[in-house]
C-alpha cells in the first residue's frame, strides 16, 4: 500500500497534521517510536497542559526569520485551537500572562487528538522505530520497524532534542540534511542556567528561594518568577531569557522591579539593620545574604546615602554570569533546527523537495514560555495538514 502521507511522530504537531489530512481523504499513517501519543502534551504544565496563550504574537518567537511563523499561526489561531478543546468539552482556564490550562489532566487533550485521527481514518503505529528516508522517484521510502513504508508525501514532526529521556533524538534534523535542507545550529532552550563554583558557594544556601523579578539578557527581559536552585537559577523569568543567552553573557536580575530602592531605602531610617528592611519585600534568606555581600554593618540610621545608593543599584541590576544550562535533559524545548528559509510558510512543505514537509519544534521557530510552542505546534501541523 502506498499511503498518501506518512507522518514521523505522534506529537502536537504530527497528530493535528493527521487530523487535517485525514478530514481531507487522505490516506495517512502516523508512527512514532514511544509507546504512548503526546507524551510532551502529558507531561506540559505539571500535567495540566499550557496548551496555548491568548497573546499569540509573531515577537513571542525566536527564528532566523522571525516573520517565518507569522502565516500559520494567522490561518489557524489560538482562538481555532480553543474552540477545539470546547467542542471536545474540556474545562480550561487562565492563569497569568494569558496561558491557558486544562482545569483537569493533561491526557484530555491528547485523548481528543487520538479520537480525532480515529475519526480522520488515520492510521497509528506506536512503539515502531523508524529508519533510513529515501526517495523513489515521486514516493518516498521508510524503513520502518515494521517493514519499509512508502508515501507521496512525508511529515516531518519528531521534535528537538529536549528531553531525551521522553525518546527525543536528532533524528528529524538527519533526514533534512539528508535532502540538503540547512539546519540552524540547535541548543537547549527554556532551561534552567547553572553557574560557577565559586557563585554556587552562595547560591546553594538560598536553593528553594522565590521571588517575583526581572530577568534580562541585552535588550530582552522578562518579569516572572525566579527560584534558586543548588546548580544555579531557575523560574519561568530565567527559562525565557535562556532562550536569548549565550556563554559569557551576563544576565541582569532586578529583585524589586518597579520599586525605587533608593528612595525607600534613604526613607526606612532608624535602629534596624539592613536585611531587616530588605526583608520586608524580600524572602529573609536573601535579604541576609545581600546584607553580607554588601559588607554592610550597623543599623539603617548610620549607613551614608552612597552606601544605601549602591545596595540599591545592586538590587535594580544584579549582574551575574552564567557558565552554561542544565542542557537538554531539562530544556523544554530546543533553539535553532530546519533552517525556514529552506521551506514555505504557507505550507510547511521544503522548497526544493516536492512532498517533504518539517512541522513544530523540528523546525527552526521556538516560543516564549507559556503556550507558545504549542501553538506553534497546532498552526504549523494545521498548515501541512491542508496541503497534504
Amino acid at each position: 500500500m502506498i499511503w498518501d502521507a506518512l507522518i514521523l511522530g505522534a506529537g502536537a504537531a504530527g497528530m493535528m497534521a493527521a487530523i487535517e489530512a485525514g478530514q481531507r481523504g487522505r490516506r495517512v499513517l502516523v508512527i512514532d517510536h514511544a509507546k504512548a501519543p503526546g507524551e510532551k502534551i502529558r507531561i506540559s504544565g505539571g500535567g495540566r497542559c499550557n496548551f496555548t496563550n491568548l497573546n499569540i504574537a509573531p515577537d513571542r518567537f525566536l527564528s532566523q526569520n522571525p516573520r517565518f511563523a507569522l502565516s500559520a499561526l494567522k490561518r489557524f489561531t489560538q482562538w481555532d485551537f480553543i474552540a477545539r478543546m470546547d467542542s471536545a468539552g474540556i474545562a480550561w482556564h487562565e492563569k497569568t500572562l494569558g496561558q491557558l490550562f486544562c482545569d483537569g489532566p493533561a491526557t484530555q487533550v491528547v485523548e481528543m487528538l487520538v479520537r480525532d485521527m480515529a475519526k480522520a481514518g488515520a492510521t497509528l503505529w506506536l512503539g515502531c522505530s523508524v529508519g533510513e528516508v529515501r526517495r523513489i522517484g515521486e514516493e518516498f521510502e521508510v524503513e520502518t520497524a515494521r517493514g519499509p513504508q512508502r508515501a507521496r508525501a512525508l511529515v516531518v514532526a519528531t521534535g528537538g532534542k529536549s528531553i531525551p529521556k521522553m525518546g527525543a533524538t536528532g533524528y528529524g534534523y538527519r533526514v533534512a540534511e539528508a535532502f540538503g535542507l540547512p539546519i540552524v545550529e540547535t541548543r537547549p532552550a527554556l532551561v534552567p542556567l547553572t553557574f560557577a563554583e565559586q557563585e554556587l558557594g552562595w547560591m546553594r544556601p538560598l536553593a528553594g528561594v522565590a521571588l517575583p523579578g526581572r530577568v534580562s539578557c541585552g535588550r530582552t527581559g522578562f518579569d516572572e518568577a525566579v527560584l534558586f536552585t543548588h546548580r544555579g537559577l531557575s523560574g519561568p523569568a530565567v527559562l525565557q531569557i535562556s532562550s536569548y543567552w549565550r556563554e559569557g553573557q551576563p544576565i541582569s536580575v532586578d529583585l524589586l522591579p518597579g520599586r525605587d530602592v533608593a528612595a525607600e531605602l534613604r526613607a526606612a531610617r532608624g535602629k534596624v539593620a539592613l536585611r531587616t528592611v530588605l526583608g520586608r519585600w524580600l524572602p529573609e534568606r536573601l535579604a541576609r545574604y545581600l546584607e553580607e555581600a554588601a559588607g554592610v554593618t550597623g543599623t539603617m540610621a548610620e549607613l551614608p546615602g552612597a552606601v544605601l545608593d549602591r545596595v540599591a543599584e545592586g538590587i535594580r541590576d544584579w549582574r551575574l554570569v552564567p557558565v552554561g544550562s542544565e542542557g537538554y535533559r531539562t530544556a523544554e524545548v530546543t533553539l535553532g533546527g530546519v533552517d525556514t528559509a529552506a521551506l514555505d510558510g504557507r505550507t510547511m512543505a521544503a522548497k526544493g523537495v516536492p512532498g517533504l514537509y518539517f512541522v513544530g519544534e523540528v523546525v527552526d521557530v521556538t516560543g516564549w514560555l507559556g503556550g507558545y510552542n504549542f501553538q506553534w505546534a497546532w498552526s504549523s501541523g494545521w498548515a501541512a495538514g491542508q496541503a497534504l
